[in-house]
């Protein structure tokens, strides 16, 4: 496994947002959206225990949990999303996904951006550019310009920039007519965090979204990042940036750690997929699942966490606007709720990345027992995405250790 640091750091035990290390060092935990609800929270850990000690198995047994846990998911969306398939990872999510726009299209042309990641599965490593399969993409997969507000394409930000995205995607579609797999689907996150979560207003999917029903074609957003709240502003991100999705996939964050994932969409596409393809997954929906699954949702919930993140988020985004009138290295400042950074740059007016300052500060942070990491299309997006119960409190010890990091490394 790659490590995310040059001095890798070994975890013993998590409490809330706080992490130590075999040496007993404490660290902020500003990354993980694993433990959504904090590291170890107390309620999950009692639901996973008692689920565990009462009963554990598959769902070709019926059992009321995954029914419970359904029904209070889909509440959270919009109609018509009524319907849920449960299984352990993104990966596997982003992979029925495929199979239910193929289901519903008869189709099997793909369309992802060209700095995203969706997974690791056979058919979702062919959706990523930024590591490439071995023997080659299926001509079945095209890419489009991932979307930059920072340098948009066609050189203007905002609806200008939509329409060039969906202009793209226009192309490809064609492309993929031609070559007779025929165009089924585009998959995105609609928050595009891989891509350095670009400043994207409401309605910016529209022109694309346009383009993909004139085609016939299905739009799968996969909410594994900025899902279950953390942008603060909406519960899932296609409802932040007004996207109707025809499917949705979820994972990391659903229970806390515990390994769950699900695909979302209309009961007639749940439908369909079951009537063209068998699906089974053994451990996909299992009580344990549901149970810490449910906790996990009902925490967010009860503590109004989805409040915090737009409120804390808030406050984290005007601290590092604060930072970037002292440091120039900090080229653009953007985020939603507890998912936001900034993108560094050589020089302001060239904008040119400072992808080994990026580098360099992610590992000067850990040093200093604040764990961030980076992203983007050129890798010099500071990426940070604590859990949901960070506070003001925690967001003044991350800008203090940054503005000490940054002042402490030199812009190289």
């Amino acid at each position: 496994m790659s490590a995310f640091y040059t001095d890798p750091v070994h975890l013993v035990r998590g409490q809330g947002v706080w992490l130590w290390d075999a040496d007993g060092r404490q660290y902020l935990d500003c990354y993980n959206n694993v433990p959504h609800v904090g590291h170890c929270h107390p309620r999950v850990v009692e639901a996973i225990c008692r689920q565990a000690g009462t009963l554990n198995t598959h769902t070709r047994y019926l059992h009321e949990g995954i029914l419970d846990y359904v029904e209070a998911l889909t509440a959270t969306f919009d109609a018509p999303f009524d319907t849920a398939l449960l299984c352990c990872t993104g990966s596997e999510a982003n992979d029925v996904a495929l199979r239910m726009a193929q289901a519903l299209t008869g189709k099997t042309g793909v369309i992802a951006t060209d700095h995203t990641y969706h997974g690791n599965t056979t058919a979702v490593h062919q959706l990523s550019q930024t590591n490439p399969p071995p023997g080659g993409y299926w001509d079945s997969v095209v890419f489009v310009p991932a979307p930059d507000s920072y340098r948009p394409l066609g050189g203007e930000p905002g609806m200008a920039h939509a329409h060039a995205f969906a202009a793209e995607v226009a192309k490809q579609i064609a492309v993929l007519e031609d070559r007779g797999c025929g165009f089924s689907s585009l998959i995105l996150d609609p928050f595009f965090a891989n891509e350095g979560f670009p400043t994207l207003p409401h309605g910016w999917l529209d022109p694309v979204v346009a383009v993909v029903r004139k085609a016939g074609g299905v739009i799968i957003a996969d909410e594994v990042q900025p899902g279950f709240g953390r942008v603060g502003s909406h519960f899932w991100g296609h409802q932040k940036i007004g996207l109707t999705p025809d499917i949705v996939t979820l994972g990391k964050p659903m229970a806390n750690g515990h390994p769950v994932a699900a695909v979302v969409a209309p009961a007639q596409t749940m439908q369909a997929f079951r009537s063209r393809f068998r699906y089974f997954n053994t451990f996909g929906g299992n009580p344990v699942s549901a149970a810490a699954a449910m906790a996990t949702l009902r925490v967010v919930q009860d503590e109004g966490l989805q409040a915090n993140a737009a409120e804390v988020g808030a406050y984290a985004l005007s601290g590092l606007r604060e930072l970037a009138t002292r440091h120039p290295a900090i080229g653009d400042v953007r985020g939603s709720g507890l998912f936001f950074g900034a993108e560094m740059v050589l020089d302001r007016g060239t904008k040119a990345p400072a992808t080994a300052y990026v580098k360099a500060l992610a590992n000067g942070m850990r040093q200093r027992g604040v764990l961030l990491n980076f992203l983007g299309i050129h890798y010099n997006v500071l990426k940070i995405r604590p859990p949901m119960p960070f506070a003001r409190a925690h967001v003044d010890q991350l800008i203090d250790t940054l503005d000490a990091v940054m002042t402490a490394t030199p812009l190289a």
